[in-house]
């Protein structure tokens, strides 16, 4: 498989002595098995592995890790006969709430009691190539690679409730997904996926309609 690097450096740090890494079960290769648990490292993409856990899920405990990388450094390879590369660190920095732009894929599987999720706040790399042809969205710039500098700390989500506290207190209820948008300072889009997975987690409820926008509440 022709696998990233911040998928096997993250890889190489998550195994323990006795873990089986790349182990084939039941036509798919585990990233790493300790004992009953299976472990898959997924760095994007959740909807490419979704088919992969309902399969798993039933029989096995899984647990899922995510990467969050707190801090940045871009790096950009130079372009062919100018200079050097540059590297620079990135003034955004990654925040636990960007996991339901990935969880929206499957939010219904935390309440399996099979089934975590371990978000690691790193600090990575990005290594970033000019192709002007695919990067048009930045100035011609693509992501070639993205290395890990550091693991920060962990977060594990075993059950719904383990998410109650990324909900933003003060949130005046009912509540829209614009106003939610407006409290996590983020985009509208994002913020109905955020809504769409604590519904689906039985966390919010919807309680009315404001023209075309649903309301909701904090689920009791």
């Amino acid at each position: 498989m022709a696998e990233k690097s911040l998928h096997i450096q993250l890889k190489e740090w998550y195994a323990q002595p006795g873990d089986g890494v790349e182990v084939p079960l039941e036509g798919f290769i585990i990233d790493i098995v300790r004992g009953e648990l299976l472990v898959e490292i997924q760095t994007q993409n959740f909807s490419a592995i979704k088919d992969k856990l309902i399969a798993l899920i039933p029989h096995h405990p899984v647990r899922l890790v995510y990467p969050i990388a707190r801090e940045k450094w871009i790096v950009k390879l130079a372009k062919e006969g100018e200079g050097r590369p540059s590297r620079r660190k990135s003034p955004k920095r990654g925040a636990l709430v960007e996991v339901f732009e990935e969880l929206v894929s499957f939010p219904q599987l935390l309440g399996d009691p099979n089934f975590s999720l371990e978000v690691l706040f790193i600090q990575e790399e990005e290594v970033r190539r000019y192709d002007r042809r695919r990067g048009w969205r930045r100035r011609g710039w693509v992501t070639e690679e993205r290395h890990l500098l550091h693991v920060l700390e962990p977060q594990r989500f075993a059950c719904p409730a383990d998410m109650r506290h990324l909900i933003p207190e003060g949130l005046n209820e009912p509540f829209s997904t614009a106003d939610l948008a407006t409290a996590i300072s983020r985009s509208r889009r994002f913020a109905c996926k955020m809504a769409y997975c604590l519904r689906e987690m039985g966390l919010i409820e919807p309680v009315a309609k404001q023209g075309n926008a649903i309301l909701y509440r904090v689920g009791r």
